[in-house]
């Protein structure tokens, strides 16, 4: 089955937890970078790496990253610069400075040499001037900034949606391709049965006529091994899920650890089919069933 990646948003959600957004804006008074890359985990683990003047603002950040990105291994990286401050503006470090020139003023005094110049050789001593300390952005600018964060996840989850549309085509086929297996073995299963039936009466025969014949425990036999190899109940069970599966990668929103459990069953029955059959053909067929379905549960852990 194979399916337009053009309209698959309009029928269904299957969202993977593999993304990744980037955003870069530069204006006159700043340069900013937003990036947001997300990986599979069984639960949200969120690392948010923020300049320090907008460390007061990271539960905003993790409430925007999260209110879309709602599970995974999500790591949010903002770089911004101040094109105004920019400078690499210094400023003298006045406590160091001053304890510099106390120190050569009172070497100078002890010595009785000329101190007339000591301000400036205080000033010239290592780390007499320190980088200027970070303004902190206006409201507005963050609001800016704010809405590029908003932007940039908006972009990693459209990534998602669309690893989840190759996932989903994946699926699907998988699916069908398990569906027709057991369309074989529905085909197969009436001559396996007639087979079944023809060496139990020929068994029987060679029973009845034995002088050690037990009615009471043939009877008893006969129904544990008709139940044994029945496996009209699986074949119904087995495609009721299918069907269960496919109606929840239709639904409109992902739902990757239903369908888990529902894989799960799939395989249950897959199983007991194969341990009841008792026909190398339909053993065949069991064993194509299963490597789809561990295609199936490899990429279900990346479906949120």
């Amino acid at each position: 089955m194979h399916l337009c990646n053009s309209t698959l948003h309009d029928n269904f959600m299957v969202k993977s937890m593999t993304g990744f957004g980037a955003t870069h804006i530069d204006t006159e008074n700043y340069t900013l970078v937003v990036e947001i890359k997300t990986l599979n985990a069984k639960f949200l683990d969120l690392n948010i790496k923020l300049p320090h003047i907008f460390s007061d603002r990271e539960i905003d950040v993790k409430n925007q990253v999260t209110k879309l990105l709602e599970r995974g291994k999500i790591n949010c990286y903002l770089s911004y610069t101040d094109k105004q401050n920019l400078q690499d503006k210094m400023v003298i470090n006045r406590a160091l400075v001053a304890r510099y020139y106390q120190d050569l003023k009172e070497t100078a005094e002890l010595l009785q040499t000329e101190s007339s110049q000591l301000l400036q050789l205080a000033l010239s001593m290592p780390q007499a001037y320190i980088p200027a300390p970070a303004t902190k952005a206006s409201e507005e600018t963050w609001q800016h900034i704010m809405s590029v964060i908003i932007q940039t996840v908006q972009v990693c989850d459209d990534f998602r949606v669309k690893e989840g549309n190759v996932l989903y085509v994946m699926f699907v086929e998988c699916i069908e391709t398990i569906r027709q297996q057991l369309q074989k073995i529905e085909q197969k299963d009436p001559e396996r049965v007639v087979a079944i039936r023809e060496k139990m009466q020929k068994d029987v025969l060679e029973l009845v006529t034995s002088e050690q014949f037990d009615r009471n425990r043939f009877e008893q036999e006969l129904i544990y091994y008709i139940e044994k190899l029945d496996i009209n109940e699986e074949k119904v069970r087995l495609k009721s899920h299918l069907d269960y599966f496919i109606e929840t990668l239709n639904e409109s929103l992902s739902n990757g650890k239903r369908l888990g459990f529902i894989a799960q069953e799939i395989g249950r029955e897959i199983n007991t089919i194969g341990s009841k059959a008792n026909d190398a053909q339909i053993q065949q067929w069991v064993v194509i069933m299963k490597e789809e379905l561990e295609k199936i549960k490899e990429q279900l852990n990346n479906v949120i």
